[in-house]
């Protein structure tokens, strides 16, 4: 069933990014599981709503949503070849109505229908016609992963148990009977293609008979001539520091085994990363709110925080105020691409005391007629 990702997000299609990114916080905080734990529903709705993020918080990836629909987010979808393939329908179309053949358009490096769905599904073009069912590379796959925000921006090693598509061992992905002799397919003569026909149209396509192999034999008894069979593998991989949310890690080679010898495509882990209790990121900055005493706030002091790598020391400024920010330089996160790390921002909050103590309330008072001026004063509505 097809999503609307902007009706998840509750957003317009024209909403700007940073309204995307502002409508995903707001559900996210929302229907987070560790916010309503045990509740099924808001696990389907916080899966939904990063799955509309990762598409529409990426430029590149809701520019293909856009114009194809969720079809444009698969693995390996070819955004030329789609649109050469709407151009030649929308001819044909206008050709049919008009009366005419289907004529021979210009459709760029495409100029009929073999030629669109040859490039599409794996079967080149020779002079005066199809070539049999060449070498094609497998699909790549994509998994959901989900993690921790430590871990994310730590890195880690960790082993994952899938089941996948793989080549059949009995026939080695021939679909055939080792033992079997291969003899010329009679549905389609040996050429591997069939002729089909529909109204004005003639065009070619593979032989369901042999798979456009030409040859057909004995189908192989343990994956009944599909070529393929579905096992379990454990993969380790290793997640990269600075993953973040809609993060890909490639794993190379471990997606759909290849066709007719090919290489096999890879598979690419989805990170989604869990949000933390105190902690949070904000592109390569990380943010948190650390407390404070009031003589801490008022005289200054050194506080001990802890930070990705462990503990640290951070002056705290005499007469710093509640909800002032101090910057750590190079303690947030790694960037995948330029390896280098943002800033952790401090924000300080200070803590009174919880206490009916008769001196302690005399002090205050007392302290009260330090301030120079109403604090309020500028609170207007």
């Amino acid at each position: 069933m097809a999503h609307n990702f902007y009706e998840i997000l509750a957003v317009p299609r024209d909403a700007s990014q940073d309204q995307i990114k502002k409508a995903y916080r707001k559900l996210a905080r929302k229907w987070h599981p560790d916010i309503n734990p045990g509740n099924k529903e808001a696990e389907l709705k916080f899966k939904d709503i990063s799955v509309a993020y990762d598409c529409l918080g990426d430029k590149g990836k809701r520019k293909l949503y856009d114009e194809f629909g969720e079809d444009g987010l698969q693995a390996g979808f070819d955004a030329k070849k789609a649109r050469e393939y709407k151009k030649w329908g929308a001819y044909q179309q206008q050709a049919g109505t008009a009366g005419g053949g289907p004529g021979r358009a210009d459709f760029g490096q495409y100029h009929n229908y073999e030629d669109v769905f040859g490039d599409l599904f794996g079967f080149g073009r020779e002079r005066g016609g199809f070539r049999r069912a060449t070498v094609k590379k497998g699909r790549d796959f994509e998994h959901d992963l989900t993690i921790d925000l430590i871990s994310a921006l730590k890195g880690f090693e960790t082993e994952l148990s899938m089941q996948k598509p793989k080549a059949c061992p009995g026939c080695n992905g021939t679909g055939n009977d080792p033992k079997t002799t291969m003899t010329t397919c009679t549905a389609c003569g040996g050429s591997g293609r069939i002729q089909v026909a529909q109204g004005p149209m003639h065009f070619t396509k593979p032989c369901p008979q042999c798979n456009g192999h030409g040859k057909t034999g004995t189908p192989c008894a343990q994956c009944g001539g599909s070529g393929q069979a579905v096992g379990t593998e454990t993969l380790r991989v290793v997640i990269p520091r600075g993953v973040k949310e809609g993060s890909k890690v490639r794993v190379a080679g471990k997606g759909e085994p290849g066709v007719n010898g090919g290489q096999p495509g890879d598979l690419y882990l989805v990170i989604h990363v869990r949000d933390h209790s105190f902690l949070r990121r904000e592109g390569d900055d990380l943010f948190m709110d650390i407390p404070v005493t009031v003589r801490e706030a008022m005289a200054g002091g050194t506080i001990t925080i802890p930070t990705v790598e462990g503990q640290v020391k951070v002056k705290v400024p005499p007469g710093s105020q509640s909800g002032q920010t101090l910057k750590l330089k190079g303690k947030g996160a790694v960037n995948l691409k330029t390896k280098k790390r943002g800033d952790l921002m401090v924000k300080l909050a200070v803590r009174v005391p919880k206490t009916d103590d008769r001196e302690i309330l005399e002090a205050v008072e007392k302290m009260d007629r330090f301030y120079k001026e109403d604090v309020r004063e500028n609170i207007r509505l």
